[in-house]
């Protein structure tokens, strides 16, 4: 019996420690849905027992999760807003943004559209809605079906402020959850047009076009000619401690810095 108690004991102390290196981390699907997941994954083969939750539902939930201490990293392809680090302040959170790495929105149209660049200009026209007919921008006549992300997601924030002047989107616009719902809209809509990360461009039945000239690429995210640009960031509760500490650390090493590479994004070193 004494022997029983000590195995029993001595299991429920392994649990203890396999719980206490579990790593929770909510946020951006951008980051979450191809990136983050990938990361943890090497992170694991050189931390055996560490845990992974990741939720990707959105930068919104990301930083709400610091401020309610749910999670341990945040992930958001924007800044928090005045408001979300007044509320997180008021809780006794100090909200701390990391770059994690830096990702470009691109225009995306399907393949057979014969639309293959558009000005700045243009691109804030459509997405507003004061062009709804691909006829007048160049291309044969349709309506224009536009397909953006949700209003918790970063991206869709993000998509206002560089490309429609903080406008509000057009009210025929089609909420999608995420990257790849966007892509899959566009690919089987001819009429289709929406934006995508660096990530998430290489779909079958869609393409990217350029921007006054310019497609967005790993070179133009780094020399800054590409207009839609930006840092995404992981949000802690002041600095990072611990395991959150150890995985951000592996995030910006040369082996995550190899792994973004691969998915799309742009290192910060």
């Amino acid at each position: 019996m004494k022997k029983l108690f000590t195995l029993s004991l001595a299991a429920l102390m392994t649990l203890s420690l396999i719980q206490a290196e579990k790593l929770v981390i909510k946020g951006s699907d951008t980051l979450g849905a191809k990136l983050v997941p990938l990361l943890a994954e090497s992170f694991k083969a050189a931390n055996p027992g560490t845990t992974f939750e990741i939720a990707a539902e959105g930068s919104t939930t990301g930083i709400a999760a610091i401020t309610d201490g749910t999670a341990d990293i945040g992930m958001s392809s924007r800044r928090a807003k005045p408001t979300e680090m007044s509320a997180a302040t008021a809780k006794g959170v100090n909200m701390k943004p990391t770059i994690v790495a830096y990702d470009a929105m691109g225009v995306v149209v399907n393949a057979a559209n014969p639309i293959t660049s558009l000005t700045k200009k243009q691109v804030e026209q459509i997405f507003t809605g004061d062009v709804t007919d691909w006829s007048a921008v160049g291309g044969k006549a349709g309506v224009i079906s536009i397909y953006t992300r949700n209003t918790s997601s970063g991206t869709y924030s993000d998509w206002k402020e560089l490309a429609m002047k903080k406008r509000d989107y057009a009210p025929s616009s089609q909420k999608m959850a995420g990257h790849e719902q966007i892509a899959a809209e566009v690919s089987k809509n001819v009429n289709g047009i929406g934006y995508v990360g660096l990530a998430y461009m290489d779909v079958k039945g869609m393409k990217v076009i350029s921007v006054d000239g310019v497609k967005p690429s790993a070179e133009t995210v780094k020399n800054k000619t590409f207009p839609y640009s930006r840092p995404t960031f992981f949000y802690t509760n002041g600095d990072a401690q611990g395991l959150a500490a150890k995985f951000i650390e592996f995030a910006h090493s040369a082996a995550g810095s190899k792994i973004m590479h691969q998915v799309g994004f742009v290192p910060v070193k």
